[in-house]
């Protein structure tokens, strides 16, 4: 039963991290002077308002496995009310990743001073040990959420970035890869999962001992 459990204890936080994700986005579009997510009724931590039934479904499949990785509804805005376009657009973008790192440390932070000698007992029980795994998981859900959406894959938020940077005919072929990213995705998930999973799995273990001292 350890996959029901992970499961019971994980979901809320995949909920609320999913969300956190989705608002910062429209927040910060919204504060650049862009209306559209307030209209659309995404200023909200409601997760009616932001979760898309397959990238939970996702999501919770793949938390399973040992890593999260997953989507919610996009945030629809509308770049033309930034100052500068451009740069609005990689801020817009970057927001919902930086949120899920601030909820990873925040997360961490209780195992941070674990590791620092802290609360020793606090975490000497059953519900000590609940606590535990409670903070543990979603200080990794978060990892994986941040770091996989700053992947420079289309259209996930990392290739926003990338876009930022690029001129030419590089901008343009870039762009058309929009319309593969999602197999560009599966295949890295599903068909190079081994290679993709031992990469992933460094970039986890060096954010985790960033947050909380100790490697996972």
């Amino acid at each position: 039963m350890p996959e029901l459990y992970r499961l019971i204890l994980t979901v809320p936080i995949i909920l609320f991290s999913l969300v956190i994700h989705e608002f910062a986005h429209g927040m910060v579009s919204y504060k650049l002077g862009d209306p559209t997510p307030k209209l659309m009724g995404r200023l909200t931590l409601s997760p009616l308002a932001h979760l898309d039934p397959l990238g939970t479904i996702m999501i919770i499949i793949t938390n399973l496995r040992g890593f999260g990785f997953g989507w919610a509804k996009p945030v629809p805005v509308d770049s033309r009310y930034y100052r500068n376009p451009a740069k609005g657009f990689v801020l817009v973008a970057l927001a919902g990743p930086a949120a899920n790192l601030v909820l990873a440390c925040l997360f961490g932070l209780p195992l941070r001073l674990l590791n620092l000698g802290f609360w020793p007992l606090a975490f000497d029980s059953a519900l000590g040990f609940l606590l535990f795994q409670f903070f543990y998981a979603g200080m990794l859900l978060n990892l994986s959420l941040a770091f996989f959406n700053l992947l420079p894959i289309p259209p996930l938020d990392g290739s926003r970035l990338v876009r930022y940077f690029l001129r030419g005919q590089a901008f343009h072929f870039y762009t058309q890869l929009e319309r593969h990213g999602f197999i560009i995705l599966f295949a890295l998930l599903f068909i190079f999962n081994r290679p993709f999973n031992r990469f992933f799995s460094i970039l986890m273990n060096f954010g985790s001992f960033l947050i909380t001292g100790f490697w996972i």
